[in-house]
């Protein structure tokens, strides 16, 4: 169960953060609360569970990273846990994952791997490099769909 202050701040931070330095501290003056309140009461609802994960959601296409690719990378079993530790370790990177099964039997890690315009060659054979994969597929977006967040309250 979560209070009446806690519901406002939920309602509040399932949106976009102002583009401030301090954005609690301006949550805060919207809900007449103070930034150490807020931060106090969004980490009790971490520790309660109520909120599972705080994070942001970059515009890539809007920082300039104008291409993209879900690259699937073909790595035994036993060396997964490393190269899915050094490819999420590229800033171009913002999705690193393990499937299974795996996609076409070998596929098991799965990276959405952010560019600008004409860089996605370089980018992926660096990655590859850093990791030591040399089996993998490029599997470009034909098309973006509206991305929404999810709003729960």
């Amino acid at each position: 169960m979560i209070s009446e202050k806690e519901m406002k701040i939920a309602q509040i931070i399932q949106r976009d953060l102002p583009l401030e330095k301090r954005p609690f501290r301006e949550l805060g003056n919207l809900t007449g609360m103070s930034e150490k309140d807020i931060l106090e009461h969004i980490g009790d609802m971490m520790d309660r569970g109520v909120i599972r994960k705080f994070g942001a959601v970059i515009r890539h296409q809007k920082a300039g990273y104008t291409e993209n690719a879900m690259v699937v990378w073909a790595v035994p079993e036993d060396q997964r846990e490393a190269a899915g530790n050094i490819l999420a370790s590229f800033p171009e990177i913002t999705h690193c994952y393990e499937r299974t099964p795996p996609f076409e039997g070998k596929y098991a890690i799965f990276t959405m791997v952010h560019f600008r315009e004409g860089e996605g060659d370089g980018v992926i054979r660096k990655l590859s490099e850093a990791a030591g994969i040399r089996d993998f597929k490029v599997l470009t977006s034909e098309e973006e769909y509206k991305k929404s967040s999810m709003e729960y309250f």
